[in-house]
């Protein structure tokens, strides 16, 4: 397996072997993190496929100031946000539901993630539908985050954002997620 580096080196020179290590090694990262963004798997497999094109037309803009991965995460946090801006576009409807993507439906969208065990599917699916309402940033800050693990330093360094500024993100969205379950589980369990 080669290291960074030496994938840095060999992209840029134009070297399409190592493309598929490339792929290889990072295609589920990729997937995972579009597909925590969009919530739609044909469609976070549009944005692997988007990325992996994007790495290789543009690796020579590569400035090597952060780790390939820093890079790669940032390309697919743009194209899934591309991709939903334009499906927002495209749809109708008033201007709350293009703003915050609210569904006509009380009940969370059937939503698989892969590693998420089946019982917990329901849970999982009420999460997803209640990331949809928090603001873009704060939306990828906790995705980043909490389902692709990555620190506040890596998460900063994606979003281009201050340290300072991804904790605040982070701490108002764990504030605004507590406030949409309270509302769900009230609303559909009458607590």
């Amino acid at each position: 397996m080669l290291d960074q580096s030496e994938i840095i080196a060999r992209l840029k020179a134009g070297d399409r072997s190592v493309y598929a290590e490339v792929v290889e090694r990072w295609q589920h990262m990729i997937y995972n993190t579009a597909l925590g963004i969009v919530h739609n798997e044909e469609d976070a497999e549009d944005v692997t496929q988007e990325v992996f094109v994007t790495l290789y037309e543009k690796i020579g803009d590569f400035r090597e100031e952060s780790k390939l991965s820093t890079w790669l995460y940032s390309i697919t946090v743009r194209k899934a946000l591309d991709l939903e801006k334009r499906k927002k576009s495209d749809k109708r409807g008033g201007f709350l539901k293009k703003i915050f993507s609210v569904s006509d439906r009380d009940e969370p969208v059937n939503f698989e993630h892969p590693g998420i065990l089946l019982d917990k599917k329901e849970k999982a699916s009420v999460l997803f539908e209640a990331l949809k309402k928090l603001p873009e940033k704060q939306r990828i800050a906790f995705t980043l985050h909490k389902l692709e693990g990555l620190s506040y330093q890596e998460i900063a360094a994606v979003m281009n954002l201050s340290l300072n500024s991804i904790e605040s993100l982070q701490l108002r969205a764990k504030n605004k997620l507590k406030k949409i379950l309270e509302e769900y589980y009230k609303h559909h369990f009458k607590l």
